[in-house]
């Protein structure tokens, strides 16, 4: 199975305040709800078109990468940071309101993008009528029982994504390889596929690379240790949604126990999804549609 990415209704970029730009993708049905989709640390918003397409018929969908990360052109210094991936957000959100009209707004964000919404709405802004989070790494101040199990999980991520691979030959390359992790088992077919074409780019020299720089996604793991970030669901501006992965997988990662636990002391609205790992969205995409539906009916968006 392949999938193919529909073309896009209209595309339009977001200058950002160092000259990076961020290529936005409108999909779907115009006159819906607006929702804007990304994607986690190292990964690309097109990989996760299993679970967005089923929101083409009824949604309006931006759909976007953040900076140095799939249809973007990487910027040197990269900047690539979550105070700046923030920041970043903002100028997005701020673009799309200008170019497209208020309206009511969702956002649907996974991993570093969902700790990045977080840190936006919090610090800098509520933006939206709803905020869905699908299983930020949340790590827990010092001194929680569950901070040195994600202390161990990020620094494993830094070290691995240091000596990652960066450059190769062809997109099968690099399918092959998620099609031998035991990482990525359980993604639905075609999207091991899907993924590789999603974050790797022509390079000059010949063959392919990872649009996101190893030593980029390794900072990005470890910055998730400095960010002091525990918020309670009162927090924020309006209604959140947070979606961990399965808490009790053997094998799972510690996102899923700390989101858990996050979402019982913080009183968020709070699910998770049985069987899962960290990219849910492409292990169970229908029931995270369900869930989606379900959280966005509830506050008059679907």
């Amino acid at each position: 199975m392949t999938f193919e990415i529909p073309s896009p209704g209209a595309t339009f970029e977001v200058p950002l305040e160092d000259g990076a730009r961020i290529r936005m993708r409108r999909h779907g049905n115009p006159d819906g709800v607006r929702l804007l989709v990304t994607h986690g640390n190292g990964f690309a918003a097109d990989a996760y078109y299993p679970y967005w397409r089923q929101l083409l018929s009824q949604f309006d969908l931006l759909v976007f990468d953040f900076r140095n990360h799939g249809q973007n052109v990487p910027v040197t210094p990269s900047n690539h940071n979550y105070e700046q991936l923030a920041r970043d957000l903002e100028r997005v959100t701020a673009e799309v309101r200008t170019r497209l009209g208020a309206k009511k707004t969702a956002g649907i964000f996974h991993s570093m993008s969902a700790r990045t919404a977080m840190k936006h709405a919090i610090e800098i802004g509520w933006r939206w009528d709803a905020l869905m989070l699908f299983d930020p790494p949340d790590v827990p101040l010092k001194g929680h029982p569950l901070y040195p199990a994600m202390e161990i999980f990020e620094n494993k991520l830094t070290e691995w994504a240091k000596s990652r691979r960066r450059r190769f030959a062809s997109v099968a390359e690099l399918t092959e390889e998620y099609k031998q992790s035991r990482a990525t088992g359980r993604w639905v077919e075609g999207e091991h596929e899907l993924m590789a074409r999603s974050v790797l780019r022509s390079s000059p020299d010949g063959g392919y690379e990872l649009t996101c720089a190893p030593e980029n996604e390794a900072a990005i793991y470890a910055q998730a240790l400095t960010l002091d970030l525990w918020p309670k669901a009162s927090e924020f501006g309006g209604p959140v949604k947070l979606v961990g992965c399965d808490p009790n997988f053997k094998g799972a990662p510690a996102t899923g126990p700390a989101n858990q636990a996050l979402g019982i002391e913080g009183g968020y609205d709070y699910s998770f999804v049985e069987g899962t790992g960290h990219l849910l969205q492409i292990e169970k995409p229908d029931e995270c549609i369900r869930l989606t539906m379900e959280f966005l009916g509830k506050h008059g968006l679907a």
